[in-house]
């Protein structure tokens, strides 16, 4: 009776019959998907060059073993709880056909503006986090930053603490950009000469896109 092991005997070879997961990464560079999910911050409104920190980022992330796909999906005013209901419809479909899914959050001040509780946000938030590490998506959040206005940067701070509490429960790459920028001169001087309120302009994005960039953004992407 022939052996069903096979081998170089003369005998049937394995068959080898991958799962229905099984993923077969072909060479040369990682095709990745980047999608960056938020609000106004996020679309960069307010900045005169149309860029924001989203554009500046990615711009800054090229790579000879990386080829990038980059989706912005920043909708204005939109909260915690339009960002979880658009996550499951909008965000799929731009990792179609791609070999590693991203998703960058950034979300915090429109919750506050719109009256959401902080528990409710927390709540939000860890949800986001928790679908995405269930469908095999690595997540990565930023910070709202400070506004021109200090009730508003009062509420701000404790809903800032409670993202980084969310996200260090979970292992989750958190990039504060409230703390830093709080008494930023250059911020302070932007946010004062912006059209919009409450969002920065040239400048602002830069000093955003520049913590990003300096925060563990190339530890995430393992291009560093």
């Amino acid at each position: 009776m022939p052996d069903e092991q096979g081998g170089p005997g003369g005998q049937a070879p394995i068959e080898f019959r991958p799962s229905a997961e099984a993923v077969v990464v072909p060479d040369g560079p990682r095709d990745l998907a980047l999608v960056f999910l938020g609000s106004s911050l996020v679309a960069g409104v307010g900045d005169p060059k149309g860029q924001g920190w989203v554009t500046r980022v990615v711009g800054r992330t090229q790579h000879p073993d990386l080829t990038v796909s980059a989706y912005n999906l920043g909708v204005r005013d939109d909260t915690s709880g339009d960002l979880l209901e658009r996550w499951a419809g909008e965000v799929p479909r731009r990792w179609r056909g791609r070999s590693e899914r991203r998703l960058v959050l950034s979300l915090g001040t429109d919750d506050i503006l719109a009256g959401v509780s902080l528990a409710r946000h927390r709540l939000n938030l860890a949800n986001l986090l928790d679908d995405a590490a269930s469908a095999g998506v690595g997540t990565f959040v930023v910070s709202p930053p400070p506004t021109d206005d200090e009730e508003l940067n009062s509420r701000l701070e404790v809903l800032v603490d409670a993202q980084a509490d969310v996200c260090g429960r979970r292992g989750v790459p958190f990039v504060d950009c409230y703390a830093p920028l709080l008494g930023h001169d250059q911020w302070r001087t932007d946010l004062a000469a912006s059209g919009v309120p409450h969002h920065p302009g040239q400048a602002g994005y830069g000093l955003i896109a520049w913590l990003v960039l300096h925060n563990g953004w190339t530890e995430w992407l393992q291009i560093g």
